[in-house]
Formats: C-alpha cells, sequence, structure tokens
C-alpha cells in the first residue's frame, strides 16, 4: 500500500510538471511578438534582420524545441537571460524578491495576527456590539480588490495629509525610510489578509466553542479567556492554515499589484515590465517562483497541520 507520504509527494510532483508546463505555454499565448516589440514601433528593419534576431533568440524553432530547451535550461538551474534588462533572470529575480518577501511576510504575518485575535474575540462574543461592528468592517475589506485599496490609501495618506511617502522602499538604506515607505502597502495587504482570516476564525470559533471539551473546560473552572485561547482557538485555527497556504498566491498577486500602485521596485513592477515589453525569460522565471513559492506554502501546511492536529498523523 502506498503510504500518504509517498501520494503527497508525488501530488507536488505532478503539481509542479503542471507548472512548468503553464509557465512555458502562458508568455507565449499573450498577443505581439516580443522580437518586434523589442526593436520598437518607429524603427523599421527588414524582414531579414527580425528573421536573424528572432532565430538569435530561440524564437523561430518550433514551439516542442523550444519546450526542450526550457526544460534542459531548468535542470541546469538556467532561467535564461532577460531581452530588455540584458542581465541573467536568476540575477534579476535575486535583486527583487528579497524586498517582496519582506513586504509580504510581515503583512501574512501581521495579517494572521491580527485576524486570530479578533476573529476569536468576535466568534466568542458574537452577540455584541464591537463583534458586529468588527464583522461588518472585516467583510466590507474581504470585498474591497487589494489594488483599490491601496489606491484610497495613497490617496489619502500619502498625497492629501502627506504623512508617508508614495513610492519606492526607501530614499537612504535606513530602517526607519524603510519603514515609513513599507507602512502604507503593508497596511493594505495585512487589512486584506486579516479580513479573510477574521472571518474563517470567528465562524470556526462559534462552532468549537460548543464543543464538549469546551463545557468541560467552564466546567472545571477555568477563566473565559484560558478557554478562549488555550483550547478553543488551538482547533478553530485548523482552517486558517489551509486558508494561509491556499491564499498564498491569491495574497501574493495581491501584493504585485500593490507594488505596482505604491510604485515599489519589486517582483510586481518587474513582472509588469516584463508584460509590457513581452520578456519571456523573466515572465517565466518570476511565474515560475512564485508557484514554487506557493508549493513551499502548501506543503508547510501540510506539515503544522500534523503539528497542531495530531489526528492528521493517524492512519485512516
Amino acid at each position: 500500500m502506498i503510504s500518504t507520504a509517498v501520494k503527497k509527494t508525488f501530488r507536488y510532483l505532478s503539481s509542479f510538471a503542471l507548472i512548468v508546463s503553464l509557465n512555458f505555454a502562458l508568455p507565449r499565448l499573450m498577443p505581439g511578438d516580443p522580437v518586434k516589440n523589442l526593436i520598437g514601433e518607429d524603427v523599421y528593419v527588414s524582414d531579414l534582420v527580425i528573421e536573424e534576431l528572432r532565430a538569435e533568440l530561440g524564437l523561430n524553432r518550433p514551439l516542442l524545441e523550444q519546450f526542450l530547451a526550457y526544460i534542459q535550461a531548468l535542470l541546469r538551474f538556467d532561467l535564461g537571460y532577460s531581452y530588455h534588462l540584458h542581465s541573467p533572470v536568476a540575477e534579476v529575480l535575486q535583486e527583487r524578491i528579497g524586498w517582496t518577501l519582506l513586504f509580504v511576510g510581515v503583512s501574512v504575518g501581521l495579517g494572521a495576527g491580527l485576524g486570530v485575535f479578533l476573529g476569536a474575540y468576535a466568534g466568542w462574543k458574537p452577540e455584541t456590539k464591537l463583534s458586529r461592528g468588527l464583522s461588518c468592517g472585516f467583510i466590507l475589506l474581504s470585498c474591497t480588490p487589494p489594488y483599490f485599496l491601496a489606491l484610497l490609501f495613497l490617496g489619502i495618506f500619502a498625497f492629501k495629509l502627506g504623512l508617508f511617502p508614495f513610492k519606492g522602499f526607501y530614499d537612504t538604506l535606513t530602517l526607519g525610510s524603510i519603514a515609513s515607505h513599507l507602512f502604507l502597502p503593508v497596511s493594505v495587504l495585512a487589512l486584506f489578509s486579516a479580513s479573510r482570516n477574521f472571518l474563517i476564525l470567528r465562524g470556526s470559533v462559534i462552532q468549537e466553542k460548543e464543543e464538549l471539551y469546551a463545557l468541560y473546560a467552564r466546567a472545571k473552572g477555568l477563566y473565559e479567556r484560558e478557554i478562549l485561547f488555550r483550547h478553543v482557538v488551538k482547533n478553530a485555527s485548523l482552517p486558517i492554515i489551509t486558508l494561509l497556504a491556499l491564499d498564498f498566491g491569491f495574497l501574493f498577486s495581491g501584493a504585485l499589484f500593490i507594488e505596482i500602485v505604491f510604485s515599489l521596485n519589486g517582483m510586481g513592477t518587474l513582472i509588469y515590465d516584463a508584460i509590457i515589453g513581452k520578456d519571456y525569460p523573466v515572465l517565466q522565471g518570476a511565474f515560475l517562483l512564485i508557484a514554487l513559492a506557493v508549493l513551499i506554502a502548501n506543503i508547510l501546511a501540510d506539515f503544522l497541520y500534523a503539528v497542531v492536529d495530531p489526528r492528521v498523523r493517524r492512519p485512516a
């Protein structure tokens, strides 16, 4: 009998193979010619020159040959060479991914903490006015696209009030400058993440607080806070782990739009420029990196699920 670990490994490897195939196909499905885009619309060159450039970039070969060459390059850990940035894609991604991971990591952490704490309270006492107000507010936030929320924050706090910088990661490479530049984008993504965590945990706490173990804890004379955070939240937080893993790609894409709004020189602006310039190698490398991050997040979620809930480790 095939073990659960082998099944999961096969599932993740199959997902990765599908991701690699889609990663190759999606940029080539975009309208437009990367060679003509590279030359520019105002420059006239002969068809012979265009064909020579296409041959030099390897775009004149059949798609199957291009795909096999792409797979061979991946096996050598070679992500290709950027058409527009004139630099290896791996170096370009290395420069940008650190800032995006910092932005996303801080936002997801704050969103998880805020959503869990407020969601636990709202689920424990759903009849209070504060709980109802929080629920209405977070429902509104969860329905608002991240880029629109980013535009609101940018217009109010940066342009009108002038409290925060409106673009870039920093003016000078200091902790204070980085914190002031990241405050608004981190706040937007953290609030959006917190809204989803809040709604999920609130419903879970409402369900879990009626279970027998919660009633037994009350019978033992434990304080309400102890019952909530030592017992109920532990079981109610299981859906949050799944949500964070499944939503990691969604949050990452939201972060990319927020980066574009705030002109942050991270993965968001890199992908946007690559789409405009039809820079296939950069798009393939960036999409592959994001897909790997989502896969790793799901693997960590499987591990954390087994740690938090021992029942997952038991055989069926």
